[in-house]
């Protein structure tokens, strides 16, 4: 693995630090008027999601390691279990359903996600920016609500909570961004 310069760390590298993997969330150069700069580093643990803030000289040497990349097909989830087919060698592998948090209910079946992988270790799970999800319980449409900063709530079949314009109604198909839990545009 190469080492880098405490202060050639940017946000989203993957470094190995204090025997754990870590993802540079902010980075911060400081220059004080005393003593030499420095890169003030806010870190996330890959492994159990812990922060950490760190300072990083310039002679400082921080081990980056890359992650390996791959897209893999959902089939389906067994006992708290996601299990997912790697596209290439139509292997089957079991992963937990925690990898995505709060993101679970955005999962559907037959749908290309890419994980992360550290090794045999799978680190981390990313959905599609843009998924189609349908509603199924809002407010009426109210005739001449035209207001253009008026949102109201909606329940998503997922049960997700998502505030869409007046115009959306019960029933309809939506485009909702997963990384922001917002309503996009009709699908």
């Amino acid at each position: 693995m190469p080492k880098i310069n405490g202060n050639e760390i940017r946000p989203g590298y993957t470094l190995e630090h204090d025997g754990g993997l870590w993802v540079a969330v902010k980075v911060n150069h400081v220059k004080p008027g005393k003593g030499g700069a420095f890169a003030q580093v806010e870190m996330k643990n890959l492994r159990n999601g812990s922060k950490l803030n760190e300072r990083f000289r310039s002679e400082d040497k921080v081990e980056r390691t890359r992650l390996e990349q791959k897209d893999q097909q959902f089939l389906y989830e067994n006992d708290g279990m996601l299990v997912v087919m790697d596209m290439e060698s139509f292997e089957q592998v079991e992963l937990p359903s925690d990898l995505l948090g709060e993101r679970r209910p955005f999962l559907q079946d037959g749908m290309t996600v890419t994980i992360e992988y550290y090794g045999d270790e799978a680190l981390n799970m990313a959905l599609p920016q843009k998924v189609t999800c349908k509603i199924v319980e809002t407010e009426p449409v109210v005739k001449g609500q035209t207001a253009a900063n008026s949102f109201k709530p909606a329940i998503l079949d997922n049960g997700v909570r998502v505030l869409v314009p007046p115009f959306v109604g019960t029933d309809e198909d939506i485009i909702v961004n997963t990384e922001t839990f917002e309503y996009m545009e009709r699908a």
